[in-house]
């Protein structure tokens, strides 16, 4: 999970750099220029919650509600929030280029609605004590969260093989990388449920809102 995450955060490195130092305006970056604010929110967001948030899911750090795993929470879900919000916000009024179609804004736009909403019932399910709840709820926002990680794998073969793909394809391509995240999340998760319910007993969430396991 952190080699997936390193992805992204590699590419935003790249966009920050760009920005910081005046590059070419293009028809491929120019509204990050215009409104550099969202991206870089985004950027920063996504990448501490894709890395940190890997490491909510070592058995040494959650068992017997380690307090690491706590404090981490308590920063990850509105890191998590923020880095969803803004690749709504994105989405939505960003002038995209023409590499975008109506199936790919879609996609984004239901993608990290429903992050942000998982991330929100996770918390909600911790504050209840309803620990497999927030389990299960905070691993389907960690694998959205990661699909931008996985739409490398699913993009490249294409492009070696066939080359730059159209509109249609993009928005199929990218969409299979967070339907991948989420078949594999949803797998864990009812593996956990075969295994044996959490001990809640030995978790003791505070009022403030902790985050992604």
């Amino acid at each position: 999970m952190v080699l997936l995450s390193l992805v992204p955060v590699l590419a935003g490195a790249v966009r920050i750099t760009e920005l910081a130092a005046g590059a070419e305006i293009t028809d491929a970056n120019a509204r990050f220029f215009a409104s550099p604010a969202p991206v870089l929110v985004h950027i920063v967001t996504a990448s501490v919650y894709s890395v940190l948030g890997a490491f909510q899911f070592l058995p040494s750090l959650r068992r017997g509600g380690r307090r690491w795993h706590r404090l981490s929470g308590r920063l990850l879900a509105p890191l998590g929030l923020l880095a969803a919000l803004s690749g709504v916000w994105m989405t939505v009024f960003y002038t995209h280029p023409d590499g975008a179609n109506a199936g790919l804004f879609a996609l984004r736009l239901f993608f990290g609605l429903a992050m942000a909403a998982s991330i929100v019932l996770g918390v909600l399910a911790v504050l209840r004590r309803d620990i497999r709840g927030h389990s299960a709820w905070m691993t389907r926002a960690y694998a959205i969260g990661l699909g931008a990680g996985t739409q490398v794998f699913t993009n490249l073969p294409w492009l070696l093989v066939l080359g730059p793909p159209d509109k249609t394809a993009v928005a199929v391509l990218m969409g299979a990388g967070w339907v991948i995240n989420v078949a594999v999340a949803e797998y864990v998760i009812r593996r956990r449920r075969r295994v044996g319910p959490p001990r809640p007993s030995s978790f003791r969430p505070t009022p403030v809102a902790p985050s992604s396991i």
